[in-house]
């Protein structure tokens, strides 16, 4: 269809539409809130909207006169959504005679599954698909299986204006080629999928007795051993490195295992665009001549830019399906490897202790699209996965393509690929990338639906599985806008976390979006001044009170109706607390809703934080004991503690405050303890250029590097205080009443004593309380607490480097 000489042409039919005097339904407003104050009108009880959703539609407005006014497109997932919403079986199911292959299509005018021999080989058959209201199905042998076929889709796409005919995967796909230029027909319960003992993995996992023993590290998978010689070449970087049971990084896991740590975090593993699934095109650089040019050079991060679309490299925040194993960290792409090795790597960690956590990218894909190997979704059902404004455009808030789970069937894959991976992988926990971008609905859903998992049924306690996520609260989404989302304040009462960006903001200072120089409780503010405030010393000081409260409540689970004395003498709830731009800093009804934490992947190491805040005059002791402060202010906080790793091995990524593209030079981590990974280069430009000025004189200033000795003594601190948390049930209470009966901050009001918290923590007599003096000063304070006797910790008596406080 066109407009031509404003007279519409190029269309089959059209339908007068009736005016509606009354408002948009109930439900519908609350569905699509944004769109609440539009007129109505209704499409006549005549027409026969299942077969004009598969058309090009426009609407028209006229004026009394019958002149055209305006002409617009439609969008139409609430129709779809009323009409064709469908709870039956998904993806290929097998039996022992043939296997079903079911494809939600409603918009698509004709279906057929196209089937090859093998990942590249030649199409051997195309089959018609059958509908039934939205529905396309068709029966094949069941000895099909393990070949690889693609949907063939003719379907009207709104980006073109046309009826294409695209070819893709399946959305419900469990196994893939590489790359997923194609879908693998694989039964993921086949026995020969199964690692050994795998059916007894439910038996064997570590104790969790509540949520609120948990603590979290994060790790991406390449970085944990792409460096580790003590692990095998051809299993670097990838799956199986977690199984080489006596490399470094395992041996680094297990000692933190044994003090207490309970989880790992693995960021993306599904299948994502950014990384090349074949090895052989995998580029590198030469990290011995990289290694010749001084630390502040620009040379290492031009090499590592010029290669970095074809090298093994990204976090892989860059979703194209969400149900697969990524095939750039198995050994074969092709076939089973991804299966099989992905359950390896969580029966390995399991059987140290840890529990693995899947970071989960919901909130948006990687393209759309009616070409190109990594749109799926937006070929299968045009413009209904993805949210868009009110001009038909796709919302990219998230990055790109931002994804609808107010949409029913969007609702529905989320948890069905969650399923996926708890049952058929058996994943302990989940992380919601940008989780603030999914509705609330959603993520409740999904956790019912998790937790009701039982061991007998489906081979896992669903009771045990964790979720988590990023409550951000901003885009299209911000105050609910496309309804109730999973925003940190929404999320209060739902047992779900969110991470707490009060305390990493009052710890570190500033925000990750602000000046870097910003300095904060630990890096120094006010007591060890940078020379990026030139204000008024009472105001760096009352800044410093105010990042105190706010860390306070943070120790105390980041409650909502936990009661502070203030710095300003004042008892207020956690709610009644604001920060800086006005949000309360309290928003939880249950310490097991906050993530506490100072730093992940996004933004600076820790580190690399301390370092760019405090004074260049520092010494690197001093730097040390900083870092070891704010991990011990996350290790001994109420609430779940996070940690990004190689934090508590002074980890550095030479400054670089994104590295999702920066490749394995720039991302190191070193587990024999030689290299924090300090001063290999100024960082990519293109996130950091503007602060190359800071960067390079530390780079380049020795007295930055820390030791072996640093890092050992770091990391034996780290292991300590993970003891202490692990030591007493009081530093990992369960229930809001718990903490405000229990928990007190003694260093608080008009007198209190800048840069020290003091916390304790009573236990049911009220006569032994645990206490934790967390002390910004390099000289010891003695903060009175009438009645208490104070000495170090059983755990730290044996290291000379804790001090007396």
């Amino acid at each position: 269809m066109r407009v031509s000489d404003g007279v519409i042409e190029g269309y089959d039919s059209k339908v007068d539409l009736q005016p509606e005097h009354a408002s948009l339904p109930d439900s519908v407003a609350q569905k699509f809130p944004f769109i609440s104050s539009y007129r109505t009108f209704r499409v006549p009880s005549s027409v026969d909207v299942a077969n004009l959703v598969k058309c090009q539609l426009a609407i028209a407005s006229f004026d009394a006169h019958g002149k055209r006014q305006d002409v617009t497109g439609l969008q139409l997932p609430g129709v779809l959504d009323d009409m064709f919403a469908y709870t039956g079986p998904l993806g290929a199911v097998f039996s022992d005679e043939d296997v079903c292959l079911y494809l939600w299509a409603p918009t698509a005018q004709d279906a057929s599954v196209c089937f090859f021999d093998g990942p590249a080989g030649p199409l051997l058959q195309t089959v018609q698909l059958k509908e039934l209201n939205g529905l396309w199905s068709v029966t094949v042998p069941r000895d099909w299986e393990n070949l690889y076929y693609l949907y063939e889709v003719k379907v009207y796409h709104p980006s073109t204006s046309q009826v294409e005919t695209c070819l893709a995967d399946d959305p419900y796909a469990r196994g893939l080629s590489a790359n997923g230029t194609r879908t693998w027909l694989v039964d993921i319960n086949s026995e020969t999928l199964k690692p050994a003992s795998w059916d007894e993995l439910s038996d064997e996992k570590p104790n969790l007795d509540s949520f609120s023993d948990i603590s979290i590290y994060e790790l991406h998978i390449r970085d944990f051993s792409a460096h580790d010689c003590t692990v095998d070449c051809n299993s670097r970087g990838g799956f199986r490195a977690f199984t080489c049971q006596d490399s470094a990084g395992m041996c680094h896991l297990r000692k933190m295992s044994v003090a207490g740590l309970t989880h790992v975090h693995l960021l993306p593993s599904f299948h994502f665009a950014s990384v090349d699934d074949n090895k052989n095109n995998w580029k590198f650089v030469d990290e011995a001549e990289l290694a010749k040019f001084p630390p502040g050079s620009d040379e290492q991060q031009a090499a590592i830019v010029a290669i970095q679309e074809e090298d093994p490299y990204n976090w892989g925040y860059d979703p194209v399906l969400w149900g697969v194993p990524k095939g750039s960290y198995a050994s074969n792409p092709d076939g089973p490897s991804r299966i099989i090795e992905y359950r390896q790597m969580v029966q390995a960690l399991n059987r140290i202790g840890l529990r693995v956590v899947m970071d989960v990218v919901y909130n948006h894909l990687n393209s759309s699209g009616p070409f190109g190997v990594s749109s799926v979704l937006d070929k299968i059902v045009p413009g209904y996965y993805l949210r868009r404004d009110i001009n038909g455009q796709i919302e990219n808030s998230a990055a790109m393509n931002n994804t609808a789970s107010e949409h029913f069937m969007v609702d529905r894959l989320i948890v069905d690929d969650l399923l996926n991976w708890a049952i058929n992988y058996k994943v302990d926990g989940f992380r919601f990338d940008l989780m603030g971008h999914i509705m609330k609905n959603t993520m409740i859903r999904a956790k019912s639906a998790l937790q009701n998992l039982t061991r007998d049924v489906h081979g896992v306690d669903g009771s045990k599985i964790y979720l988590y996520g990023e409550g951000w609260d901003f885009g299209e989404v911000a105050q609910n806008k496309r309804g109730i989302n999973a925003s940190q304040i929404n999320m209060s009462g739902t047992g779900i976390g969110s991470f707490n960006d009060r305390i990493r903001d009052s710890v570190n200072g500033g925000n990750p979006f602000g000046n870097p120089l910003q300095q904060g409780f630990s890096t120094g503010l006010f007591l060890e001044p940078n020379g990026y405030y030139q204000g008024n010393e009472a105001d760096t000081r009352r800044a410093l009170a105010t990042y105190a409260d706010h860390i306070q409540i943070g120790l105390a689970g980041n409650l909502k109706d936990y009661v502070l004395i203030t710095h300003t003498g004042e008892a207020k709830k956690g709610s009644e607390i604001n920060t800086f731009d006005g949000s309360p800093v309290g928003y939880t009804s249950s310490p097991v809703e906050t993530i506490n934490y100072v730093s992940a992947h996004d933004n600076e190491t820790l580190f690399d934080t301390v370092s760019l805040k405090t004074p260049i005059g520092l010494s690197i002791d001093e730097r040390c004991r900083i870092n070891h402060l704010a991990s011990s202010m996350i290790a001994l906080s109420q609430g779940i503690p996070f940690f990004h790793a190689g934090d508590e091995i002074l980890r550095s990524k030479s400054l670089d405050r994104d590295s999702y593209n920066s490749g394995d030079w720039f991302n190191k981590l070193d587990f024999t303890y030689e290299t924090n990974n300090w001063g290999v280069g100024l960082p990519p430009r293109d996130k950091n250029e503007e602060n190359w000025h800071l960067i390079k004189p530390r780079l380049e200033n020795p007295s930055f590097r820390p030791s072996k000795n640093h890092i050992l003594s770091v990391f034996d601190n780290f292991v300590d205080i993970l003891k202490i948390r692990y030591s007493s049930p009081l530093f990992r209470l369960s229930t809001a009443s718990d903490i405000e009966q229990r928990v007190r901050f003694h260093n608080t009001g008009h007198s209190l004593v800048p840069g020290v918290i003091v916390m304790s923590i009573e236990d049911a007599r009220n006569d032994r309380p645990e206490i934790a003096q967390l002390d910004k000063r390099r000289s010891s304070q003695a903060v009175s607490i009438p009645g208490v006797h104070r000495s170090i910790h059983r755990a730290q008596k044996n290291n000379s480097s804790v001090r007396s406080t």
